[in-house]
């Protein structure tokens, strides 16, 4: 089957527009149930009535795993920002309200993957911690308290689509049930690798809106940024997120 020429490339995928519709094809050195995880997370989100494009198929396409989706026409926010910086701190609002709504519902852990089992799993396959710093992280991730809401994991202005009358949502591998807070603190730590400014103004609208603390995000920092560690993502630096774990005094 000949897709022709991607129009994004990831970590992990490949995506192309063919038939009105986004292909999603997964890189060969993926686990095999890749694809069918991924969309089942997609499936959850637009199940609780989110704006996330509908799944269509999983399936095989020339021997690698993809997924078959809804597309949406427009625009990222992060594209949007980029070409009127000046609007900044209003696209950041709309993804703001967008998080908020996706944090107001309550998921249920035996249809999504618990944070806690996601995060645990990252850090214990960390090569840059020892078994001692893996266990002081563990256990701060056993002291938190939280109700299980649904967490997007990786909402940025870039998994975020504006249409002519409403904002999608993209991206749901990373999703999980869990605390609201890691997922901002998560949010927080992928743009303070850009811009601190962008960093804390984001941070500072959702903490208006939503009336959490800044000092209960941070809470997570060492735990998020540890777990970070665990993605080899090439525009990240470990070194980076080593000292967002040692600013805390953990290992």
């Amino acid at each position: 089957m000949d897709l022709g020429f991607p129009i994004a490339k990831g970590n992990t995928a490949k995506i192309y527009h063919s038939d009105n519709k986004v292909v999603k094809v997964f890189n060969g050195f993926l686990p095999d149930m890749e694809s069918i995880n991924e969309a089942n997370k997609q499936k959850y989100a637009y199940s609780c009535g989110l704006p996330v494009p509908e799944i269509y198929d999983v399936t095989k396409i020339n021997g690698e795993q993809a997924i078959i989706m809804e597309y949406v026409k427009g625009e990222t926010l992060g594209d949007l920002l980029y070409k009127d910086k000046e609007r900044t701190e209003y696209y950041l609002a709309i993804s703001v309200d967008m998080q908020l709504e996706i944090h107001s519902i309550n998921a249920n852990p035996e249809a999504i993957e618990p944070m806690y089992d996601k995060l645990y799993r990252q850090i214990e396959t960390v090569n840059n911690l020892d078994r001692k710093q893996k266990s002081v992280l563990l256990n701060k991730l056993e002291s938190f308290t939280y109700e299980n809401r649904l967490c997007h994991g990786d909402f940025h202005l870039f998994n975020l689509i504006k249409t002519d009358n409403q904002v999608v949502v993209i991206d749901w591998v990373d999703s999980s049930a869990g605390d609201i807070r890691a997922d901002v603190y998560r949010t927080y730590l992928l743009y303070s690798q850009v811009s601190s400014e962008l960093a804390d103004m984001y941070l500072r609208l959702y903490c208006e809106k939503s009336g959490i603390l800044r000092s209960e995000v941070f809470l997570w920092a060492p735990v998020i940024a540890g777990a970070r560690l665990s993605e080899s993502v090439s525009t990240e630096n470990s070194e980076r997120l080593m000292r967002i774990i040692n600013h805390y005094g953990l290992l």
